[in-house]
């Protein structure tokens, strides 16, 4: 990957905090209305354990993800709103360790019998066009790991598209809605971390890249009638 398109402190080890977070946790905690703003530390993986998971899975991992992980191994992120006198968790940003970038399987997604697999559930009326590229598949034409669970709205995927063994150069990152349609993110990790970081882990942000849009509940967060920030210009205020 080239370097100027890493995120500032992603092949850097120290100081981390303020670069992991790219200068968001100094606005967040500066912002009229905000408070607990946490970062749960990590210690960095070590190489062996890239190497481990690569072996294991067949798969190269791209050079930022390998990047990311050398610098902490997983990103755990929250901040809270303060509305009259009630503190209401806000904000989550989290991409998982290691030992839990694991594969999503074709195995029953229901413990009933005969329940159908993720590749029976397999649409292929969508495909790739100009403005959006080939879905992810299911079955063994895509590799697909779980970064995020987004707190049970979705999943946030890397996924190898030309299945095993897998290319670092063929990695995309996609968002796997609730009922289960995919919608393209970015073409690289570093581009969906600073996505993350932009988007300040609002609730259900990732529907925003969906052509149905985010709920009415959790666009109220994004207008800035209850969050003091402007998410168009993150180093500003919009007011509570």
């Amino acid at each position: 990957m080239e370097e100027e398109a890493s995120p500032p402190g992603l092949g850097c080890s120290k100081p981390h905090l303020e670069k992991l977070t790219l200068g968001i946790t100094r606005i967040l905690e500066s912002s009229p209305g905000v408070t607990e703003v946490t970062i749960i530390e990590k210690p960095p993986a070590e190489r062996h354990m890239i190497s481990s998971w690569e072996q294991k899975n067949n798969c190269v991992m791209p050079e930022d993800v390998k990047n990311f992980y050398l610098m902490t191994d997983g990103f755990h992120m929250t901040w809270s709103v303060k509305l009259d006198e009630h503190i209401i968790p806000l904000g989550s940003m989290a991409i998982n360790s290691i030992s839990k970038l694991t594969q999503l399987t074709q195995s029953s997604m229901y413990s009933l019998p005969n329940a159908p697999t993720l590749a029976d559930l397999e649409d292929d009326t969508h495909e790739a066009s100009d403005d959006q590229p080939e879905k992810p598949h299911f079955d063994s034409r895509s590799v697909i790991f779980e970064l995020d669970s987004c707190n049970g709205n979705g999943k946030v995927c890397l996924v190898y598209k030309s299945g095993k063994p897998a290319l670092a150069e063929d990695t995309e990152i996609w968002f796997l809605d609730r009922a289960l349609y995919w919608h393209f993110l970015t073409d690289t990790f570093t581009a969906y971390y600073r996505l993350l970081i932009t988007h300040l882990g609002l609730p259900q942000w990732q529907y925003a890249f969906t052509s149905y849009g985010i709920s009415p509940q959790a666009k109220a967060f994004f207008d800035g009638s209850s969050t003091p920030l402007d998410l168009n210009n993150p180093g500003g205020r919009a007011g509570i």
